[in-house]
């Protein structure tokens, strides 16, 4: 049996000081903009936080936009100016992290990224030791929206995987449910009141959740659908007209993990670095080689590659679709171009 608790939602900024004891919070704040946006930050004693769904995801928890992967320092012998040492520091920089009220699809966004950076043929160590420390709080959605569509792709409004604890909005607070050892352990030194008698609450909420989903279509064929379509250049031309090439639906997406490398300075006179940044596949330079050769200059050839990896490549190599539908692509696109619109159109083409 799970750990239950309840905490008032009074209670909150108090729960939140006990969680930084021991580790970097990030939580949800808001920002103020034409258009509101809501982004994960540093938690401080006092530092007003919001339970909205962020508008960028927390991602950076696991996959910083930028990190230091090593640096290096070069010396030149004295005696022999011809002979050069090189040393190198590697050591991942990753400390306690908890992720407090990020929403499901997010939490499932870690379990997607967990696979081609710990499970493929090389684990990567910088992303393991930050994963190996992380604790995800994540809170259960209230309801659907217009432009998600989690339980497409083998979500939901309340879905546990990759969560640490399972929170849920009930009149007057939260239920907290522990979902793994660490959730666990973490619930249980909170201090916080027994929340059993509340959790029939928290199910019917989640309930209630799931009955404002509209009906899911079945993308069981989407992958070989999709894949079929690949050499289709007019599909992916019309399906892509609109686009800008702006990235945006890269950068705002919770399991998108392609990254570029680049080294600064020659660690001559000072210490050099080399760093790994997000990378967006549409951009037109995204596949461009040293030789100068670009096989994907058009958009429409970027899209489909964009696309393609998350409903065909990725449920090939790891049995599960790699968007989870947060529907944040849709949301911050600025010409709506709606990723469901040409999966479907792929599905029921002929």
């Amino acid at each position: 049996m799970s750990i239950i608790r309840f905490v008032n939602t009074d209670g909150l900024p108090a729960f939140l000081a006990y969680l930084s004891k021991d580790a970097r919070v990030l939580a949800p704040v808001e920002k103020p903009a034409d258009k509101k946006s809501v982004v994960f930050e540093e938690w401080t004693q006092g530092k007003p936080f919001t339970l909205e769904k962020a508008t960028v995801p927390a991602k950076e928890a696991v996959l910083p936009q930028c990190e230091t992967l090593l640096t290096y320092k070069r010396d030149k012998d004295p005696e022999d100016p011809s002979r050069v040492s090189l040393k190198l520091d590697d050591t991942p920089q990753a400390v306690p992290t908890v992720v407090f009220a990020c929403r499901p699809c997010d939490a499932r966004g870690y379990v997607t990224l967990d696979r081609p950076y710990l499970q493929g043929p090389m684990v990567d160590p910088y992303y393991k030791a930050r994963r190996e420390q992380l604790t995800v709080l994540t809170l259960t959605c209230p309801r659907g929206c217009s432009t998600c569509f989690c339980h497409w792709v083998g979500g939901g409004p309340s879905s546990p995987e990759g969560s640490d604890v399972l929170m849920t909005e009930v009149e007057g607070g939260i239920v907290l449910q522990g979902l793994t050892p660490r959730g666990d352990a973490l619930l249980e030194g909170s201090g916080l009141e027994d929340g059993a008698a509340r959790f029939p609450d928290a199910e019917a909420a989640r309930k209630a959740a799931w009955a404002t989903l509209n009906k899911a279509p079945d993308l069981k064929e989407a992958p070989a659908k999709v894949a079929a379509r690949f050499t289709d250049v007019d599909f992916w031309e019309k399906e892509t007209d609109r686009c800008l090439s702006c990235g945006a639906c890269t950068y705002f997406c919770p399991t998108c993990y392609c990254f570029n490398i680049t080294d600064e300075g020659d660690g001559y006179q000072k210490p050099g670095r080399r760093l790994r940044t997000w990378d967006n596949c549409m951009s037109p330079l995204f596949t461009r080689e040293a030789s100068g050769h670009n096989p994907r200059t058009a958009k429409a050839l970027r899209m489909r590659n964009r696309v393609s990896h998350k409903f065909a490549t990725y449920p090939e190599n790891w049995g599960a679709f790699s968007c989870n539908g947060c529907g944040r692509c849709i949301s911050n696109c600025p010409v709506c171009l709606d990723i469901r619109a040409i999966v479907l159109d792929a599905v029921n083409a002929e």
